[in-house]
């Protein structure tokens, strides 16, 4: 069995299982080449106990979803564009000008808020590891830095608007 009739006579064949799969025409003949040349590489391995269709079409479908495999994976590795929020304030310390302000606004934050996102921004300490400085829960410490956080947001929020 050689290479070249094998081609000719089931091109067609592995074309419409492509398309009948779902690839569009483009899909299909870009699939149903890259089948032909997986076949060239594997014919010789093909002992004909089986039928050579099933084999062809076996190849393609495996072929078709890697294809979408690859094409999902790039597809989880870009994220969607939209609008970027307003930076974290721990983000928003490598720039020195909002690092001051946010400085400023620690400075003339209440205790425990104060001391909670220190501990968790600069310390890098976890939420367990301060609620148990404080002698109080996981969940106190989290409560307490996200308030301090959106504190120190809406101190730079109006600092933009004055």
């Amino acid at each position: 069995m050689d290479f070249e009739s094998v081609y000719n006579e089931y091109f067609r064949d592995v074309y419409r299982c492509l398309r009948a799969l779902g690839a569009d025409e483009p899909l299909a003949e870009e699939l149903t080449q890259e089948t032909f040349f997986k076949v060239l590489k594997a014919l010789d391995r093909f002992d004909g106990s089986k039928d050579i269709r099933a084999w062809l079409f076996t190849i393609a479908r495996n072929a078709f979803y890697s294809y979408y495999r690859g094409r999902k994976r790039l597809a989880e590795a870009e994220p969607p564009e939209r609008p970027s929020p307003a930076p974290a304030p721990e983000e928003a310390l490598a720039d020195r000008e909002q690092a001051a302000m946010i400085h400023r606004c620690l400075h003339e934050m209440a205790e425990p808020y104060k001391e909670v996102f220190t501990l968790r921004v600069l310390g890098e300490l976890s939420f367990e590891q301060i609620g148990s400085l404080f002698g109080k829960s996981a969940g106190w410490a989290r409560v307490v830095y996200y308030r301090a956080r959106r504190e120190i947001r809406e101190y730079l929020e109006g600092s933009e608007h004055e």
